[in-house]
């Protein structure tokens, strides 16, 4: 797979603050790729450079292939989690001014405002004043004239902010729609749940350093403790929890279950699942036994506290 961004060894520096520390990343086409780090990390400075809003003290960025230079700013949407719409000016015109920065004629602008409108069924909008909307409201237009001009690399910070549980569905299932298109994505946000669902590869950033770079799946295997959660009913716990000690560490857990039975935390170590099991069937009914995987959420506090 190419990339659609690689950044090379990029340094920015205000002063005597080091906000970016010789920070590499690569960003296959296509992907959903989840920026993550801490407030201050240099997550909002890195996408900045990107954008070319600010350039970098050292370092490169290359977008599809080539150099980053200044006619690429039609290639990106970029939607800042400080939304930048001017509130006393008509949705509509704004809309159409903004397109038309981008790149797009006036005729194009107004079929695919059209087109937009209706999908997220914001017809009615067109006559107001970003003023008289609500923030959810002023967010689904700025999600409009960030993606209007169909680019290739769209980048989200916080893209959730603002909306209710329905809307924030709505947008996810919009970026992802954009993503099946072509549309490879840079989504920068502190919620994990949405970076689990979402993205394929992801990157942390912290105190101006890269920690993580990878797929998702393989930076959860990095992170893999062996530890089971096992619900077992059983007639005889002293003989289950002696033969189980022999081999693992053993502690008392609590999940939810239809099961009024023995819950317990194991790591296995060197051994296999197959061995733990074993024992579990001799000893009695197993009504639950799974791997548990460290969330995206356990793997941002274990890195940036350990840091």
């Amino acid at each position: 797979m190419s990339n659609i961004l690689e950044v090379k060894k990029v340094v920015k520096q205000y002063g005597d603050y080091t906000a970016l520390n010789e920070v590499s990343l690569t960003v296959p086409k296509g992907s959903i790729y989840g920026l993550l780090g801490p407030n201050g990390a240099g997550k909002t400075s890195l996408i900045r450079i990107i954008n070319q809003i600010t350039l970098p003290d050292g370092g490169s960025v290359i977008l599809d292939g080539e150099k980053l230079k200044p006619e690429h700013v039609s290639f990106i949407g970029y939607m800042p989690e400080e939304r930048g719409l001017y509130k006393t000016m008509k949705v509509g015109e704004q809309c159409l001014y903004l397109a038309q920065l981008k790149g797009l004629s006036k005729q194009d602008a107004k079929k695919q405002l059209d087109y937009w409108f209706e999908r997220l069924e914001i017809q009615g909008w067109w006559n107001k004043k970003i003023q008289e909307l609500s923030k959810g409201m002023a967010q689904k237009i700025q999600f409009v004239v960030t993606v209007l001009h169909k680019p290739k690399l769209l980048i989200l910070d916080e893209p959730f902010s603002g909306f209710d549980p329905v809307n924030a569905n709505l947008i996810k299932d919009e970026i992802i729609e954009l993503n099946k298109q072509g549309t490879s994505v840079i989504f920068s946000t502190h919620r994990m749940e949405s970076v689990e669902e979402m993205c394929e590869y992801i990157a942390l950033i912290h105190k101006s350093n890269k920690l993580i770079e990878g797929k998702l799946t393989d930076v959860k295997k990095q992170f893999r403790t062996n530890d089971y959660e096992v619900g077992i009913l059983t007639n005889n716990v002293e003989g289950l929890m002696f033969d189980l000690s022999q081999k693992f560490t053993l502690s008392q857990t609590d999940f939810k279950s239809l099961h009024d039975e023995l819950k317990l935390k194991i790591n296995i170590g060197n051994a296999t699942p197959n061995e733990l099991l074993n024992i579990l069937v001799q000893r009695g009914q197993v009504t639950h036994f799974v791997e548990k995987i460290p969330s995206m959420n356990d793997i941002f506090i274990q890195t940036v506290t350990d840091k």
